[in-house]
C-alpha cells in the first residue's frame, strides 16, 4: 500500500504479537521516514483478589485436566481474565516487542507501557504524527536508526525484562530487512553482560500496568544505564540519541516498589533469553530462563510429530515426570510457519510438570510460556535436523548454564537413522502456504522467506 501510493512517510499502528515486527520490518523494508506506535497492553484481571492474563486460564485447563480445578472455577477465572481491551498482559510478545520498539529507536520513549485504553495513547499517536514529519524534514530513515548497535539495545532490554523468545525470531528478521549482520551469537554475548532486573509474567509476578506505573521502558533503560549496558549515542525517531532522551526523563527509582530490580541487586545476574547448542540443535535452540529453578535435566524422549498429538497425551496424564517432551514438524517449513504452542505448554504448567518434564521442539512458544520450554531447535525437523532423528526412550540431555542441548545416541546410530529417514509429504502443495514453506529459511536465520534466484 505504502509503495503502491507513494508514500513519503509512514506511522505505524500495531496491537498484538506479531503485528508489531511486521510493522517494524515493513519500515525497515521501505525505508521512508517512520514512527511505530503500540495500541497497547490489556488491564489485568482480577480472581479472588489477585490479578490474573490470559496466562492463567491457559494454565488453568491443565490444572482441570489434572482434577486440581473445577469447571466452575474454570469458567469464573476465563470470565475475567481479559477485561477490556489491549494485547496480554504480562511480558508476553506483544509487550516485549512494544518495549524493544523504544530500545531500538523505533518508537517514542515511554510510549510501550501505558494500557490500551489510557488517554495517553492519543497524545502518543498525535505526538508520533509530529515526529514522522520532523523526520521527513531531516532526512531521517529507518537505516539511520536501525544499526547493530541498536540491535544490542533491543536484546538487552529482551533480557533485562524476561521477554519473549520471540523475541529472537523476530530480531533476526528485522535486521534481514535492513542489512544488519545479527546472528544468535550475538544475543548470546549480550545476554550474558546483562542483568535480568525486571520481575516480570510469565516467569515473574508483575504485568505492564505495573511496570508502567513506576516509569515504564525508559526507567529499565535508566537502571541499565548506571552500568553502562547500551549503546548510548544510537539514534531515535525524536531526532535525537537514546541518551539525549533518557536525559530529557526526569524519573526515579521508588525505593518501595518490587517491580523492577536495582541492576546493584538484580533477579538474576545474566539475562533470560538463552541460546542453546548441541547435537539436538547444531544451528542453536531458544530458551527462556526467567522464574526458572532447573538447568540441567536428562530424560527419556516421548516424540510427538505434531502439537495436537502432545496434547492429546498431556490431557490424558500420559506425559510423566522426566519424560522429554519432543514436538517436531512444527518449525518454519514443516508446519508450515511455526505456529505457537501456548496449549500444551500451559499444561503442562498446569499438571505441575513445568519443571519436572523437559519440551523440545522445532516450533516456537507463546510470550505465555514458562518452564523448561526449548523451542526454535534448529535445523528443524523438515529438513531432517537432528530433531527428525529422534525415537521414544532416547535420552536427551540439556545444560542450560553449559547452552548445550545433546541426544545421547552414538553417531553410528544416528548415521543409520538418517539413511532410513526421508522428507515426510508437506502439510499444503498449493497455494501461499506452500510457496511460504518452500521459501523460508531456518529459524535460527529469523525464519524469513528468500528467494531461489
Amino acid at each position: 500500500m505504502v509503495r503502491a501510493h507513494q508514500y513519503d512517510g509512514l506511522v505505524g499502528i500495531a496491537g498484538c504479537d506479531k503485528s508489531l515486527p511486521g510493522s517494524m520490518m515493513a519500515m525497515a523494508r521501505l525505508n521512508i521516514p517512520s514512527v511505530f506506535v503500540y495500541g497497547g497492553t490489556i488491564m489485568p484481571g482480577m480472581y479472588e483478589g489477585k490479578q490474573v492474563t490470559i496466562q492463567d486460564v491457559y494454565e488453568a485447563v491443565g490444572a482441570y485436566d489434572a482434577g486440581q480445578l473445577t469447571l466452575e472455577a474454570l469458567k469464573n477465572l476465563e470470565n475475567v481474565a481479559c477485561p477490556n481491551a489491549g494485547s496480554c498482559g504480562g511480558m508476553y510478545t506483544a509487550n516485549t516487542m512494544a518495549s524493544i520498539s523504544e530500545a531500538i529507536g523505533l518508537a517514542l520513549p515511554g510510549s510501550a507501557s501505558p494500557p490500551a485504553e489510557d488517554p495517553r495513547r492519543e497524545k502518543f499517536v498525535y505526538q508520533s504524527g509530529k515526529a514522522v514529519m520532523n523526520l521527513l524534514e531531516n532526512g531521517i530513515r529507518p537505516k539511520d536508526i536501525l544499526t547493530y548497535e541498536a540491535f544490542e539495545n533491543a536484546i538487552t532490554i529482551a533480557n533485562a525484562i524476561g521477554g519473549s523468545t520471540n523475541a529472537v525470531l523476530h530480531l533476526l528478521a528485522l535486521s534481514r530487512e535492513i542489512g544488519v549482520n545479527l546472528t544468535l551469537e550475538d544475543f548470546e554475548k549480550v545476554r550474558k553482560r546483562t542483568p535480568h532486573i525486571a520481575d516480570m509474567r510469565p516467569g515473574g509476578f508483575y504485568v505492564m500496568l505495573d511496570l508502567d506505573k513506576i516509569g515504564g521502558i525508559p526507567l529499565v533503560m535508566k537502571n541499565l544505564q548506571k552500568k553502562n549496558l547500551l549503546n548510548e549515542n544510537t539514534l531515535t525517531v525524536t531526532g535525537k540519541t537514546l541518551k539525549q532522551n533518557l536525559d530529557s526523563m526526569q524519573l526515579s527509582f521508588g525505593e518501595n516498589q518490587k517491580v523492577l530490580k536495582s541492576i546493584e541487586t538484580p533477579i538474576h545476574d545474566v539475562g533470560t533469553l538463552t541460546i542453546l547448542r548441541g547435537t539436538l540443535a547444531p544451528e542453536g535452540a531458544v530458551v527462556k530462563v526467567a522464574g526458572m529453578h532447573t538447568t540441567e535435566f536428562k530424560g527419556k524422549a516421548r516424540v510427538f510429530d505434531r502439537e495436537e498429538d502432545a496434547f492429546d497425551a498431556i490431557s490424558k496424564r500420559e506425559i510423566k515426570e522426566n519424560d522429554v517432551v519432543v514436538i517436531r514438524y512444527e518449525g518454519p517449513k514443516g508446519g508450515p510457519g511455526m505456529r505457537e504452542m501456548l496449549g500444551v505448554t500451559a499444561a503442562l504448567v498446569g499438571q505441575k510438570l513445568g519443571e519436572k518434564v523437559a519440551l523440545v521442539t522445532d516450533g516456537r512458544f507463546s510470550g505465555a510460556t514458562r518452564g523448561l520450554m526449548i523451542g526454535h531447535v534448529s535445523p528443524e525437523a523438515a529438513v531432517g535436523g537432528t530433531i527428525a532423528l529422534v525415537n521414544d526412550g532416547d535420552e536427551i540431555r540439556i545444560n542450560i548454564e553449559k547452552n548445550s542441548i545433546d541426544l545421547m545416541v552414538p553417531e553410528t546410530d544416528l548415521v543409520e537413522r538418517r539413511k532410513r529417514w526421508s522428507p515426510r509429504k508437506p502439510n499444503y502443495e498449493k497455494g501461499a502456504l506452500a510457496k511460504f514453506a518452500s521459501l523460508v529459511t531456518s529459524a535460527s536465520e529469523g525464519a524469513i522467506t528468500k528467494p531461489k534466484w
